[in-house]
């Protein structure tokens, strides 16, 4: 008996010394492609300076109120008035002879920038020119008046996302007037409805290039994730996230009818208890975890030589320690909603009179899905959770999760992507991610698989609610960075491929 004891702890000694062994040269080894680059400095010859008419151009923009409200329903005569605005403020890029532009369904806007290396598959840059209602009265400043304070601009738009389509016309306007001639060709495409689905605006852009025989495109970059600095745990850098994911989304219609009656002479069960009982257990068990189907444990692979110890150690090693990772994400809301499909009962409605049993109760789940599920496993878990035929589950609106974006070392797009953030962003980590809230890039994937959600914002944890919320502003150093970023990003995608680069075999 001591013998065979001895052979188990000199087996069990031996396992978790191989597993140490193992973490310790995982975490002092792992990490991912990470290229040289130049960086962005304002003593570069083709530095884009913020100046005040540069800054002015912006303000100018983010007075219009080109408010969405919902499908279909904009502000046409303040979106028809910012592109007037934009075709007169940018005279190089409507002049140019291999520049062409035209408006698509009225209010958007599209270009095409024709490069002189047919051979190289074209990419595209989108954003969108309309923004969500504001409401003034919680606002510390008018949030149309585009006024400046202690170095920020106030105004919705700011950050959702009119520094891009602004941006992006800076920068191209930039390289144009220092003589900037494009390798690859390129688009730009501004929609005019992105809050509010994009059905007219995306779509039309999209279905106007399939039209033209456009079937792929190298990569796409649209709005999304940005860069957030003392948000992560760990890792005292700022930090780019790149999205290469986008979440799903569901609404179910969930309906009970059952006996009515006078209130003094109740049955057993009633619609309303039945819906809590089930709307309870929707709330009380969530879905599965599916960290690591998805970026998200790729987000902190990408992380982990950038971070203190010993998360570090933790990080590097998600094989080992996924499920831990896992349960803390599940503690809080915020990253809870990266780790899982996540529900929301939004809406109940039921009853007609104090003293009367409700004939029927109709709840609302809004689900948003892990770009690792679908639809139909959605609805068939919550229909077991609930177990009970009597709640009757439709849909009233989905989407699928978008394809997936390869984000790996040879991977054109994204590297390009990374690349230009680092050189204006010189000390940022840059990791993929999902993007939890959805964008009109669906609009975009008949064209494309590549699609790289990037907002080139610099956001604090105090930013975070600004977000669609109140007192939304940028920075004017930050949008000047968010043009040199762009103007990087159009310079490295003329390249052929991807500078040489090589991958030592897989570690540990």
């Amino acid at each position: 008996m001591q013998t065979m004891l001895k052979s188990v702890l000199s087996v069990s000694s031996c396992i978790l010394g191989l597993i140490v062994t193992v973490v310790v040269i995982r975490t002092l080894t792992f990490s991912v492609r990470t290229d040289d680059v130049t960086p962005c400095a304002e003593s570069d010859e083709d530095f884009v300076q913020a100046t005040d008419t540069v800054i002015e151009r912006f303000r100018q923009a983010l007075r219009m109120r080109t408010i969405a409200t919902s499908a279909h329903v904009y502000d046409t005569e303040e979106l028809h008035k910012l592109q007037l605005f934009i075709k007169s403020a940018y005279p190089k890029i409507h002049s140019s002879p291999f520049v062409s532009y035209e408006d698509v369904a009225n209010y958007s806007m599209l270009y095409t920038v024709r490069g002189e290396n047919s051979s190289l598959t074209p990419y595209m840059i989108t954003g969108h020119l309309d923004v969500v209602p504001a409401d003034a009265s919680l606002w510390d400043h008018p949030p149309f008046g585009a006024e400046i304070h202690d170095g920020f601009i106030y105004a919705r738009g700011t950050i959702d996302d009119k520094h891009i389509v602004m941006g992006v016309l800076e920068a191209l306007e930039h390289l144009l007037a220092k003589g900037f001639r494009p390798q690859r060709s390129f688009y730009l495409g501004f929609g005019h409805d992105e809050e509010v689905t994009g059905l007219d605006g995306a779509k039309s852009i999209s279905n106007l290039l399939w039209s033209r025989g456009i079937r792929k495109l190298e990569f796409l970059v649209d709005e999304g994730l940005t860069i957030v600095n003392n948000v992560i745990p760990g890792i005292e850098k700022p930090v780019a996230l790149i999205g290469t994911a986008e979440k799903g989304y569901l609404t179910l219609k969930l309906n009970v009818k059952w006996d009515t009656g006078h209130s003094s002479m109740p049955t057993k069960e009633t619609s309303i208890g039945i819906m809590a009982n089930a709307v309870s257990k929707l709330t009380t068990d969530c879905h599965p975890s599916m960290f690591g189907q998805g970026p998200e444990l790729d987000t902190f692979q990408h992380l982990a030589s950038h971070m203190k110890w010993p998360y570090r150690v933790v990080m590097s090693n998600l094989w080992l320690f996924r499920p831990i990772v896992s349960w803390v994400l599940s503690r809080k809301p915020s990253t809870n909603a990266i780790a899982r499909t996540v529900t929301s009962v939004t809406m109940i409605n039921g009853g007609v009179k104090v003293n009367v049993l409700p004939p029927e109760v109709t709840a609302y789940v809004n689900h948003r899905l892990h770009p690792a599920q679908s639809i139909q496993e959605v609805i068939e878990f919550d229909r077991q959770l609930i177990g009970d035929d009597r709640v009757k589950i439709s849909v009233e609106s989905s989407m699928e999760p978008l394809p997936m974006s390869p984000y790996g070392d040879f991977d054109f797009g994204y590297q390009t992507v990374k690349s230009s953030i680092r050189q204006v962003w010189t000390e940022a980590a840059v990791a993929p991610g999902v993007l939890i809230g959805n964008t009109d890039t669906i609009h975009y994937t008949p064209l494309t698989h590549n699609i790289y959600r990037f907002s080139p914002t610099f956001m604090f944890p105090d930013d975070i609610p600004r977000f669609h919320g109140n007192n939304e502003r940028l920075s004017i150093r930050n949008y000047e960075q968010a043009i040199n970023f762009y103007k990087h990003l159009i310079q490295n995608a003329d390249a052929v491929s991807l500078p040489s680069y090589h991958k030592h075999a897989d570690e540990l």
